[in-house]
């Protein structure tokens, strides 16, 4: 995947609605149901949209790490990058300090912070701002989607995936394979092959997934990258995003099971 070679750049092609319906694998007999968010925790998946004509999706688990994936402006049938980030809930406020904004649309990234106020399994509202670009604020509302307390499983995971792979250097065609087991394989248009894992979480309906990258072609040959994914059963999506160990630049999948 020598993406400095592509001449395409900029948001992925293929809908947040992969993300944004919401619906979920079917439950597995070897995983037991997650937990119900906690009564005081900003925890759970977020369907809303932003003050700039973005739809956005976010998962925010109760460690408090998140992954919001963000559509284009006015423009939701394309997936234009994903903020990644920590932070605290408290007695309806959540902050963070440490957000990174990994935008395909110029192929940048940006750090950020967000102050929200929360209201468990109903609303999450708040600001992003942007210290580097002038403390650029952006406001956000979305309202809580059940479809997060739906059990993950590896059984429903299983299958080959054809979509589209990004970093910030640009984006390309490629295809994810995941077995039963979780073992992730695949391949980018321009030579470029991958390996890695998935595993269900316990605290939502979303997976662990690490990725690593072949040797040459492969920009970032030799790495790994670490994050989430989500799966759709019922538009047979997978959104995959995960940022490498500095996070100075991340990977996002987006597919569709058994699509040619």
């Amino acid at each position: 995947m020598n993406l400095l070679d592509l001449s395409i750049k900029g948001a992925i092609a293929l809908p947040l609605a992969l993300m944004v319906v919401g619906c979920g694998g079917d439950d597995d007999d070897s995983s037991s149901p997650p937990p119900p968010p906690s009564t005081d925790s900003a925890e759970g998946l977020w369907i809303g949209s932003t003050s700039t004509g973005r739809d956005i999706a976010g998962l925010l688990f109760n460690d408090g790490s998140y992954y919001v994936l963000y559509s284009g402006e006015f423009n939701p049938a394309i997936i234009a990058g994903v903020v990644q980030g920590s932070g605290t809930s408290n007695n309806g406020s959540f902050t963070s300090t440490n957000a990174v904004d990994f935008n395909l649309e110029g192929g940048e990234v940006f750090p950020a912070t967000i102050s929200a106020s929360y209201i468990a399994k109903q609303s999450f509202n708040g600001t992003l701002t942007y210290p580097s670009l002038g403390n650029t604020v952006v406001t956000f509302t979305s309202a809580y989607d059940p479809a997060y307390e739906i059990t993950p499983s590896l059984s429903t995971l299983n299958g080959t995936y054809t979509g589209q792979v990004a970093l910030s250097q640009g984006i390309e065609n490629a295809t994810m394979t995941i077995n039963p087991a979780g073992d992730v394989s695949g391949a980018g248009q321009s030579g470029c092959t991958f390996t890695g894992a998935a595993t269900p979480r316990t605290d939502g309906n979303a997976f662990n997934i690490s990725i690593t990258f072949g040797g040459d072609p492969c920009f970032f040959a030799n790495q790994t990258f670490s994050g989430i994914a989500y799966y759709d059963d019922a538009d047979k999506g997978l959104v995959a995003a995960a940022p490498n160990a500095s996070r100075t630049d991340g990977v996002l999948f987006v597919g569709v099971k058994g699509a040619i």
